[in-house]
């Protein structure tokens, strides 16, 4: 949450002239309701369903950038499909870079009411040893995300291929 997935995403999709796909968008088109409205209808292990359904569909074998919400990793389902089907790349940061970045604004379910910084630490302590699990680790920090992207591509191996 706030590390830039979406933004860095589509330019990461752009420099490899793919198509990008952000699973949040595609999950509120297909429910017809925002993320926030869906958690406050019908809660997480709903949205998490959904969102385990779509990520799989976006999975077709036709190459593309899909950035997924925070949350999508942590669904066994939703991870063993990534990590056998996909590059996952975990874009991390510090908690305090996150809760600067998030606290911008108030469209983000799981800090309503909330310290950004206290709720972005425990998720943390609890998501990195699964996001671990992903294939390349990449820092996010305070550099343009230009910096993020070309770090990606270098990892890939498609540095010197990008435009």
């Amino acid at each position: 949450m706030g590390v830039g997935k979406s933004t860095v995403g589509r330019r990461l999709a752009n420099r490899m002239r793919l198509p990008f796909v952000d699973a949040d968008t595609a999950i509120e088109q297909a429910a017809g309701m925002t993320v926030a409205e869906i958690f406050a209808r019908f809660g997480e292990p709903y949205f998490r369903d959904g969102e385990r359904r779509v990520i799989q569909r976006l999975m077709d074998g036709t190459p593309k950038v899909i950035a997924t919400g925070g949350g999508a990793f942590i669904n066994d389902e939703t991870r063993a499909l990534i990590l056998a089907e996909a590059t996952a790349i975990w874009l991390r940061a510090h908690p305090d870079v996150l809760a600067e970045r998030v606290g911008r604004r108030d469209t983000r379910p799981l800090l309503r009411g909330k310290d950004p910084r206290k709720v972005l630490a425990e998720l943390a302590a609890i998501r990195n040893p699964i996001y671990a699990e992903a294939h390349i680790h990449i820092t996010s920090n305070a550099a343009p995300h230009e910096t993020t992207v070309n770090a990606i591509l270098k990892a890939i191996g498609h540095g010197r291929h990008a435009a």
